[in-house]
C-alpha cells in the first residue's frame, strides 16, 4: 500500500481478528475520517451497512437509493447496503479507500471503497478453527480447512457461526392487560415473528474457493458463498414522544379514542375514526375506535400514547409487535488471470448475487400500534468486468483499461402502520437497473524522481422504477369526507389512477438514462526508496433515481437527480528507521454536488436532492515499533464538512426538536474529529510461547445521526475501549483469548428518526461485553 498514491487503510486478516473486528462495522472505529454503522434509521436489520467516508455516503437501505461507498467482495461490487454489513471469517485482508475512487473501482464510490480480499487455499492440507462465548450467551463457531486436490488446484472451505442473545428486553408495560388491541396479522406485514429480546444474532454461513494454477500464466479462483440470517431485529428505543403535537397522527389517534363520538363528527373525523380499512379491501376492514374510552364500556378502552412508554432503562422496551430479520444470501465470482505476454495480462470477473430479505421493527416501544415497519427485498445481480494490464519502456509505463457491464432487478416491499390503522401503507416497488462503463489509468515514470497519473471512467446506465405505493386506509378520502372510492372523488383529491384509488404513485413505469466521465490526475515524487510524495485530483459520481414513499397522492414520480464530487487531495508515505517507523498523511477538498440525504417529509423519509457542500480534512496514520515486541498503530482525522447551498426545497430551520438545515450548517454521520491508539505489545515465555497484549482506544467527536440535525438523536463524543489478552502455545497449534469490547459501556445512538406518528426513536449500540476465543491450527 505504500506504493499507491491513495488515502488508503489496510488491515490484515489476524490483525482483525485479535481487534475484535467480526464484520465491516467493526473497522468504524480503527480507519480515520470513516463512520460505518450497523442498522439505518427504520431498517430493524443490523445486516444494513451505513457507511460515510470523508462526509460522503447514504443512511438508507431501500433499493432506489446507491451507496455512496462502494463494497467489493473479492473484486465484486455488492450493489445494496442490505447484506453489506458482511461476516468476517478467513479474511486475507481489508483495504478501506478514501475519496472518489471511480476510475478503477466503479459504480457508485463517490466517497470512496471498501475492498473485502478473502484468502486463497493454501498448497499444504491445514485445518484451523475457533470457538468464542462471552456476554449475552453469545456462541461463535469457525473452521476453515485447505484441501489440496493436485499440485496446481486446491480449495479451501469456512464454515461460521454466531448466535447472540439480544442485549433490550421486552417488558410488559403496567396494566396494558387491561385494555384492547388489535393482533399483529391484523395489518400488512413481512412477517410477524416476534421475541423477548431485540439486538441478538443468528447466523450460519458456508464459503468455498478453489485456486487452479495449470501453467505460470493462467491462474483461476472460483468463490461462492451462502449466508442465512434468522434473529429478532435491532434494539430500538423511544426517546421522546410527541402525541401531543396536533400535526402527528399520534395526536391523531389520541384524539379518536379520548373523544365522544358526536364530537369527532361536529370536527370532521367521524369517518376517520370509525372504521379502519375499506370496502376495497374487506378482509383488511376492522372496527371503530372513535370515542372507545369515554363511551362507558371499560371493556375496549384502548392505551392513549404518552411519554409513559419512555423506558428508564435504555435496554428495556414496553414494544410488543413484529420484531425480526431475516436474510438468505448467496453468491458466486469467477477470477481468471492470464499473461498474454511477460507484459501483458487480461482479467475477468464475473460475478452473480443473490439476496432475500425481510424485517420488523416495532418502533413505538408500546402495546399500541403506533408506528411498526416492515420490509421485504428479493434482489439479484451480474457483473462482468474485463481488465488488460500491460508494462512498456522498461516498466517505466503501466497502464490499465477495462470495461464493465452490471445488471440488477429489486423487488422491494414496504409495510407501514401508524397508530392502529389510521394510515397504512403498502408500497410495493420494482426497480432495474443496468449499467455500462469503460475505464482507464496510465502511470508513467518520467524519470527517478516523477511519476504522473491519468485516469478516467465513462458510465452510461439506464434505470427504470415503477412504484405502488398505497394507503389501505383510505385516510385521505375520510379525512376530506369524500368517502365514494373512486370518481368523482378519486380525481378531486389529487389520486393519479381511477381505477386504483387508493394508490399514490403513477402506475406507469419510469425510465431515466444517466452518463458521466470521471477523470483523475496525479503526480508522484519519489525523493526516496522509502518517501513518496502525491498529489492528486479526482470526480465522482452517483447516479440520481426516484423517491418512493409518497404519503400524499402525485400526478408524477418525484425524482433526485445525481450526486457528483470533485475531490483535491495532497499526502506522503514514508518509512523511517530501517522500517520500524511507518508514516503517511493526506489533505483533501472536495467540492460536493446535489447531496443526495433523506428528510423527513411529514411521515415519509424521502430522498432529495440537499443542495452542495464543502469538505475539508486531514488524517495522519502511524505504525511504530519503537522496540521488540511493542507496535502502536495510531491515527487522527479531522474533517470539517458544511453546506454552502442548500436548495429552498431542502432548508430547514431551527426549532426546539432539530438544530435544521441550512447554508453553513454541517452534514449528518460526520464528526469533526477521530483519534486511534491502539498498542501490541508480545512477551515470549520461557516455554517458546508467547502472551500477546492489546489494547485499542477510540475518542470520535460528536456526529448528527440524521439530516435535520434533531437534538434527542445526536451522537455525542465517545469513548471506545477495547483490550485482549492471547496466549500462543508454544506448538503454535492452539491460542486462547480473553477480551472485552466497549469496556467503559459508553453508550449512544447509533441511529434514529424522528417521525410525525408521534415518535422519536432510536438505536444504542452495545454495552460493555467480554469474551473468550480458543483457536486451534494443524
Amino acid at each position: 500500500m505504500q506504493d499507491v498514491p491513495i488515502a488508503i487503510t489496510a488491515f490484515a486478516g489476524d490483525a482483525l481478528k485479535e481487534r475484535a473486528v467480526a464484520d465491516v462495522s467493526s473497522l468504524s472505529n480503527i480507519s480515520p475520517n470513516v463512520t460505518l454503522d450497523a442498522g439505518s434509521p427504520f431498517s430493524g436489520s443490523s445486516s444494513v451497512l451505513t457507511a460515510y467516508i470523508r462526509g460522503i455516503g447514504q443512511s438508507d437501505f431501500a433499493a432506489n437509493f446507491d451507496p455512496g461507498v462502494g463494497v467489493y467482495l473479492d473484486g465484486v461490487y455488492l450493489a445494496r447496503t442490505v447484506g453489506a454489513n458482511l461476516d468476517l471469517p478467513d479474511v486475507e485482508r481489508i483495504e478501506v479507500l478514501k475519496g472518489p475512487q471511480g476510475t478503477l473501482f466503479g459504480r457508485n464510490t463517490i466517497g470512496g471503497a471498501i475492498s473485502i480480499v478473502t484468502r486463497d487455499p493454501g498448497t499444504e492440507f491445514a485445518l484451523r478453527g475457533d470457538v468464542t462465548t462471552g456476554s449475552f450467551n453469545r456462541l461463535d463457531l469457525n473452521m476453515t480447512v485447505d484441501l489440496p486436490i493436485t499440485d496446481d488446484l486446491a480449495i479451501a472451505l469456512t464454515g461460521s457461526s454466531r448466535s447472540r442473545d439480544g442485549y433490550q428486553k421486552r417488558v410488559q408495560f403496567p396494566g396494558a392487560e387491561a385494555y384492547n388491541n388489535d393482533v399483529d396479522t391484523a395489518f400488512r406485514a413481512s412477517g410477524y415473528d416476534t421475541s423477548s429480546r431485540f439486538g441478538g444474532q443468528g447466523q450460519w454461513s458456508l464459503r468455498s474457493k478453489a485456486y487452479w494454477t495449470p501453467t505460470d500464466r493462467l491462474s483461476v479462483r472460483l468463490t461462492g458463498d451462502y449466508l442465512r440470517e434468522d434473529t429478532n431485529g435491532t434494539a430500538n428505543s423511544v426517546v421522546a414522544t410527541t402525541a401531543d403535537d396536533p400535526s402527528t397522527l399520534g395526536f391523531l389517534y389520541n384524539t379518536c379514542i379520548n373523544t365522544p363520538v358526536d364530537v369527532l363528527g361536529s370536527i370532521g373525523l367521524g369517518d376517520l375514526c370509525a372504521s379502519r380499512g375499506t370496502p376495497l379491501n374487506p378482509s383488511e376492514m376492522l372496527g371503530s375506535i372513535a370515542g372507545v374510552n369515554v363511551d362507558g364500556d371499560p371493556f375496549n378502552d384502548r392505551l392513549t400514547y404518552t411519554d409513559a412508554f419512555i423506558t428508564s432503562d435504555i435496554d428495556k422496551s414496553y414494544a410488543t409487535g413484529n420484531n425480526f430479520s431475516r436474510m438468505t444470501a448467496w453468491g458466486a465470482s469467477l477470477t481468471v488471470d492470464y499473461d498474454l505476454t511477460d507484459f501483458l495480462s487480461v482479467k475477468s470477473i464475473t460475478g452473480y448475487r443473490d439476496l432475500d430479505w425481510a424485517t420488523a421493527l416495532d418502533a413505538d416501544g408500546s402495546p399500541i400500534r403506533i408506528l411498526e415497519f416492515s420490509f421485504a427485498l428479493k434482489n439479484w445481480q451480474f457483473s462482468e468486468e474485463l481488465q488488460l494490464t500491460g508494462q512498456m519502456f522498461d516498466d517505466r509505463l503501466k497502464f490499465v483499461l477495462g470495461a464493465y457491464y452490471f445488471k440488477e432487478r429489486s423487488d422491494l416491499k414496504d409495510y407501514v402502520t401508524f397508530d392502529q390503522g389510521i394510515f397504512e401503507i403498502f408500497g410495493p416497488n420494482d426497480i432495474r437497473t443496468e449499467n455500462f462503463a469503460f475505464f482507464g489509468q496510465l502511470d508513467f515514470e518520467v524519470n527517478e524522481l516523477i511519476s504522473l497519473t491519468l485516469g478516467g471512467r465513462y458510465t452510461e446506465e439506464d434505470k427504470s422504477f415503477l412504484g405502488g405505493q398505497t394507503d389501505l386506509n383510505g385516510f385521505y378520502y375520510k379525512i376530506s369526507g369524500c368517502t365514494t372510492y373512486g370518481e368523482p372523488c378519486t380525481s378531486a383529491l389529487g389520486f393519479p389512477e381511477s381505477d386504483q384509488p387508493l394508490r399514490f404513485f403513477v402506475d406507469e413505469r419510469q425510465s431515466r438514462r444517466f452518463t458521466n466521465f470521471s477523470p483523475k490526475l496525479g503526480i508522484q515524487l519519489h525523493p526516496s526508496e522509502d518517501v513518496m510524495l502525491y498529489g492528486s485530483w479526482s470526480k465522482g459520481y452517483k447516479t440520481g433515481g426516484w423517491t418512493t414513499r409518497l404519503s400524499a397522492p402525485l400526478d408524477y414520480a418525484p425524482m433526485f437527480n445525481p450526486e457528483k464530487a470533485e475531490s483535491y487531495e495532497i499526502g506522503v508515505k514514508s518509512q523511517f528507521f530501517d522500517r520500524r517507523l511507518q508514516l503517511n498523511a493526506s489533505a483533501f477538498t472536495t467540492s460536493y454536488r446535489d447531496i443526495q440525504l433523506n428528510f423527513q417529509l411529514g411521515i415519509s423519509p424521502t430522498i432529495q436532492n440537499a443542495g452542495d457542500a464543502r469538505i475539508k480534512g486531514f488524517e495522519v496514520e502511524a505504525v511504530a515499533a519503537p522496540i521488540p515486541g511493542l507496535t502502536i498503530n495510531a491515527s487522527l482525522g479531522h474533517t470539517d464538512a458544511y453546506y454552502t447551498n442548500v436548495l429552498d426545497g431542502a432548508v430547514v430551520l431551527p426549532n426546539a426538536i432539530q438544530a435544521g438545515v441550512f447554508d453553513g450548517a454541517p452534514l449528518p454521520k460526520t464528526p469533526r474529529w477521530k483519534a486511534n491508539i491502539s498498542p501490541r505489545y508480545e512477551f515470549f515465555l520461557g516455554n517458546g510461547g508467547s502472551v500477546v497484549t492489546l489494547l485499542d482506544y477510540t475518542k470520535t467527536s460528536s456526529v448528527w445521526n440524521d439530516t435535520e440535525r434533531a437534538y434527542l438523536l445526536r451522537r455525542p463524543s465517545t469513548d471506545m475501549l477495547n483490550a485482549s489478552v492471547t496466549y500462543e502455545a508454544p506448538s503454535g497449534n492452539w491460542n486462547l483469548t480473553l477480551g472485552g469490547t466497549n469496556i467503559t459501556d459508553d453508550r449512544y445512538l447509533v441511529t434514529g428518526n424522528v417521525q410525525a406518528a408521534g415518535v422519536i426513536f432510536g438505536t444504542y449500540n452495545k454495552p460493555a461485553e467480554w469474551y473468550a476465543r480458543l483457536g486451534v491450527e494443524f
